[in-house]
């Protein structure tokens, strides 16, 4: 059996330094890692993952801890994580928490009894607690909402994405905007409804209306019923993320209500289906791919350099895509 020790002797270099090449340290000359992994090529060494587990007390697997897998934003942000992790040599446990907290605090005490080296998590609520994570030595990079306690975190700011979303309606010629955001405990919800209703407040409309609702279909629809059915109902709709929408257009086709005539409408994410709609709709973009790499990057950094320091935080920008549904047609 090829041993590191021999790969070290090919490369002309220290067992340290093959150690570090082949466990992607961050520090070490690029030039090297190539020779090391050149030599480690050539003598068909393959690294022992388990024996190296047991040392490090941690696996070579990272938990992704995600609110909702059926959102098109969380598959995005899957797919950034999955990149970097597979070219730095890890691979991703992906979990579901599926909006619900006990199935979130069952993941998290997965991960911390598997001993992974580090979680990246989209919390249900702000109050989630990862101290027992944090406790061992586990770094956690928080995404998409923020935590009570600081931490690493990559963020967008749904604020500012959901003041711009409305006041594009306003600006379109639509003078009666409602709001559809999501539950009240989530970080995001609350963003997107104060950035709704400063837009809102900035034009002189100081009682807009608005529903909390699950971030599902089901509770866009049924918002959307709430709204439409009211003894004002509006004459446009900001939606706080795209699988909601999907709930509002069917609730509008059920009416027979035709987006950008009867009704305009904007939504917080830009799922890939929106711009083939008929008519195509207007949607605040995240980077959601970029979101998990930066967070993957930030994470495995920590694995690698340890997990002291002050915590990071990146916040990435949004852009409105402006398409059809959120134009006033004749």
């Amino acid at each position: 059996m090829v041993k590191m020790t021999d790969v070290a002797r090919e490369a002309g270099v220290s067992t340290a330094t093959v150690s570090r090449a082949l466990n992607n340290h961050t520090k070490v000359d690029p030039a090297l890692v190539d020779r090391v992994r050149a030599a480690a090529e050539r003598l068909g060494y393959r690294t022992n993952h388990i024996a190296r587990s047991l040392r490090r007390q941690t696996t070579d697997v990272i938990a992704l801890i995600i609110s909702d897998v059926a959102n098109p934003f969380f598959t995005a942000v899957t797919r950034g994580v999955e990149d970097v992790a597979q070219e730095r040599g890890y691979s991703v446990l992906l979990c579901n928490a599926d909006e619900d907290s006990e199935k979130e605090s069952t993941y998290l005490g997965v991960a911390e009894q598997t001993q992974v080296a580090g979680v990246i998590l989209s919390p249900h609520r702000s109050a989630t607690d990862v101290s027992r994570l944090r406790g061992a030595g586990t770094p956690v990079v928080v995404i998409d909402r923020p935590l009570d306690t600081d931490g690493d975190s990559v963020m967008v700011p749904s604020f500012e994405g959901a003041r711009s979303a409305t006041s594009h309606l306003l600006d379109s010629g639509w003078t009666r905007p409602a709001a559809i955001v999501g539950p009240a405990e989530a970080a995001t919800a609350q963003e997107r409804l104060r950035g709704f209703q400063r837009a809102m407040s900035d034009r002189g409309h100081l009682d807009a209306p608005f529903v909390h609702a699950a971030f599902r279909q089901g509770g866009g629809q049924e918002a959307a019923r709430v709204l439409l059915d009211s003894p004002t109902p509006p004459d446009s709709l900001f939606v706080a993320n795209s699988q909601m929408m999907l709930g509002v257009l069917a609730e509008l086709r059920a009416r027979n209500l035709r987006i950008g005539r009867d009704l305009g409408v904007v939504t917080f994410d830009d799922p890939p289906w929106a711009e083939f709609m008929n008519p195509s709709i207007t949607a605040v973009s995240q980077p959601a791919y970029r979101i998990g790499a930066e967070a993957a990057t930030m994470l495995l950094d920590r694995v690698a350099g340890g997990a002291e320091g002050e915590p990071r935080h990146v916040v990435l920008s949004t852009s409105l895509v402006v398409r059809e549904s959120s134009r006033r047609l004749p």
